[in-house]
């Protein structure tokens, strides 16, 4: 689910999230991402977009218009993207988390976030900050917005 608004100087911003985990704890470019996540045979991708929303930020989508971004193939996984024009507190976000054994191989597991923080960022920065693969939802954002 891509979120924008305008901000307050106009330009449109996008609604992104940092993963969290320690392999990307020091990373900021290219370590960001449009909250989503897997959906399996027999589920609805829609569905799951407003559910993986909720768990990465804490909030239900703050939005009723829906529009499809298409897919996407990023690495080993094909992304379904919607945009939605709404707003919510980047600040206030508390996503759900994930195991994992940290250090590697030293038999503790330990929680971490699946998103550690949300920003509102202009497309430009957002550019930067997304994941590559990603990065081409935006131009179809941009695209739908005739901007």
């Amino acid at each position: 689910m891509l979120l924008y608004r305008r901000g307050p100087g106009g330009g449109l911003e996008v609604l992104l999230g940092h993963m969290g985990g320690p392999f990307w704890a020091r990373r900021d470019d290219g370590a960001w991402s449009v909250p989503k996540g897997e959906y399996g045979d027999g589920e609805e991708p829609l569905a799951v977009a407003r559910r993986e929303f909720e768990e990465e930020l804490g909030s239900p989508v703050p939005a009723s218009d829906l529009v499809p971004l298409g897919e996407l193939r990023a690495g080993a996984k094909v992304l379904t993207v919607w945009a939605a024009e709404g707003d919510l507190d980047a600040a206030a976000t508390v996503s759900n988390t994930f195991s994992l054994e940290w250090p590697p191989r030293s038999g503790r597991v330990q929680e971490f976030p699946e998103i550690d923080r949300a920003a509102w960022l202009g497309v430009d920065e957002a550019r930067s900050k997304l994941v590559e693969g990603q990065v081409p939802f935006l131009d179809r954002l941009l695209a739908l917005l005739g901007a």
